[in-house]
C-alpha cells in the first residue's frame, strides 16, 4: 500500500497530471479522425456504458474510501471547506456520463437513418402544471434536506476573528474561486483576474453566433458536434474544474505542491526561482546585463506574443482548420481563434512555469505590464 501512495504521489505532480489528463481527454473526446480510430481500436466507447458507469464509479468510491485509511489525505476530504469539491467530482462524471451516454445512442440511430431518440414522439410533451411543477417541488424538498443533515452533520468551517498578523497557510479562496486562485499563479492579476475572466464571458456569449450549425439542436449528438463539444469540455474540465481539484487537495502550506497521500510539511523547501524571458536570454545565453531600454530588453517576448497570436491563425486557417475557416469566414474564424489560443495560452504558461521555472515573457514591472 505504502508502494501505491508513493505512486499516486508521483503521479499526482500537476506536470505528469495534466499530460497524461490532457492524452486522455483527446481519446474520449476524439476531435478528429485520428483520435476517433484510436478511441474505437481501444474499445473507450465502453466507458460511456451502464458498465462502464458502475466500474468509474466503483473505483472512485473505493479510492476515496481508501484514502480515509491515510492520515493524511484523510485530513484533507474530511475538512468541511473540500466535502463539495469531492461531491463535484462525482457529480462531473454523473452529468457527463448522462449526456455521452445519450449522444452515443442517437449518433447510432442516425448512423442507421433513424431519428434521435428526442423526436421519436413528437406528441410526448410535459405540461409545466402539474408535471414540471410537481417535479420540481420533489427536488426542492430533496435539496432542503439534503442541506439540513449537511449542516448538522459537519460543522461550519468558521474560524477565528481576522488578524492581519496571522494568515493561514495556505490561505486558500473559496473552492468556487481556487481556479481564478490557481491562475493567478501564472499571468498577473490584470490578466488572470479581469482579461480572462471577461474572455470567458464574452466566448460564451459569442457560441450562438460562431456556431451556427443546425445540426444537433434539440437532441444530444458528439459526432455532429466533434470539435465544438471537445473545445467546450477542455475549457471546464481540464482548465476549470481540474485546477479546482488542484488548489483543493495539491497546493499545501507556502502554496507548494503536495501529494494526497503526503504530509503537509510546513517546513517544506522548494528550490525554485523563476525568471523572466528577458532574463534567460540576456544573462544567461549573451553573458550580459539588461538593457535599459524596454523595448530592445523584452523585444523576444514581444515577438514571441505576436507571433503567437499573428502568425498562428493564419496558418491554421491553411491547415488543421482549414474546413472551418471555410465555413465560419474570416472575420468570425479570427475572432474564434483568437478565444481558443487565450485558453491554450494558459495550459502552455503552466508548462513553461513548471519545467523551465519561467516567470513572464513580458515583464514591464515599471508599467505593471507582465505577460
Amino acid at each position: 500500500m505504502e508502494t501505491f501512495k508513493h505512486l499516486v504521489n508521483i503521479l499526482a505532480h500537476p506536470t505528469i497530471m495534466l499530460t497524461v489528463g490532457m492524452l486522455v481527454f483527446l481519446f474520449f473526446f476524439p476531435p478528429n479522425d485520428w483520435f476517433e480510430k484510436w478511441n474505437r481500436r481501444l474499445r473507450l466507447n465502453f466507458l460511456w456504458t451502464k458498465k462502464g458507469f458502475y466500474f468509474v464509479m466503483f473505483l472512485m468510491v473505493v479510492f476515496f474510501l481508501f484514502g480515509l485509511t491515510d492520515p493524511n489525505f484523510s485530513l484533507i476530504i474530511k475538512k468541511p471547506d473540500n466535502v463539495p469539491i469531492i461531491g463535484l467530482i462525482f457529480f462531473v462524471f454523473i452529468f457527463l456520463w448522462i449526456s455521452m451516454n445519450q449522444a452515443l445512442k442517437n449518433d447510432n440511430l442516425i448512423e442507421a437513418g433513424e431519428k434521435p431518440e428526442e423526436y421519436n414522439d413528437p406528441e410526448d410533451k410535459v405540461l409545466v402544471w402539474p408535471d414540471l411543477v410537481y417535479i420540481e417541488f420533489i427536488a426542492l424538498i430533496l435539496c432542503m434536506s439534503l442541506l439540513l443533515i449537511w449542516s448538522i452533520g459537519l460543522e461550519a468551517p468558521l474560524e477565528g476573528p481576522a488578524n492581519p498578523a496571522e494568515s493561514p497557510n495556505p490561505s486558500k479562496a473559496p473552492w468556487y474561486f481556487l481556479g481564478l486562485q490557481e491562475m493567478l499563479v501564472y499571468f498577473d492579476p490584470w490578466l488572470a483576474g479581469v482579461v480572462f475572466p471577461s474572455l470567458i464571458i464574452l466566448g460564451l456569449m459569442a457560441i450562438p453566433y460562431l456556431d451556427t450549425n443546425p445540426e444537433g439542436a434539440g437532441y444530444y449528438s458528439y459526432k455532429q458536434r466533434r470539435l465544438a463539444i471537445p473545445i467546450y469540455l477542455f475549457g471546464w474540465m481540464i482548465l476549470w474544474v481540474a485546477l479546482i481539484v488542484i488548489g483543493t487537495f495539491l497546493r499545501g502550506p507556502n502554496w507548494n505542491f503536495f501529494g494526497p497521500f503526503e504530509f503537509w510539511d510546513l517546513h517544506k523547501l522548494v528550490p525554485l526561482t523563476n525568471i523572466n524571458l528577458s532574463e534567460i536570454i540576456y544573462i544567461k545565453w549573451f553573458n550580459r546585463g539588461l538593457p535599459e531600454n524596454i523595448l530592445v530588453r523584452e523585444i523576444f517576448g514581444f515577438l514571441i506574443v505576436f507571433g503567437y497570436f499573428l502568425l498562428l491563425p493564419p496558418l491554421l486557417a491553411k491547415t488543421a482548420f482549414k474546413k472551418l475557416h471555410q465555413n465560419l469566414g474570416n472575420f468570425k474564424f479570427g475572432f474564434f481563434i483568437f478565444l481558443l489560443l487565450c485558453m491554450l495560452s494558459l495550459p502552455i504558461k503552466m508548462y513553461l512555469r513548471w519545467l523551465f521555472n519561467l516567470k513572464y515573457l513580458i515583464a514591464i514591472p515599471e508599467f505593471f505590464f507582465n505577460i
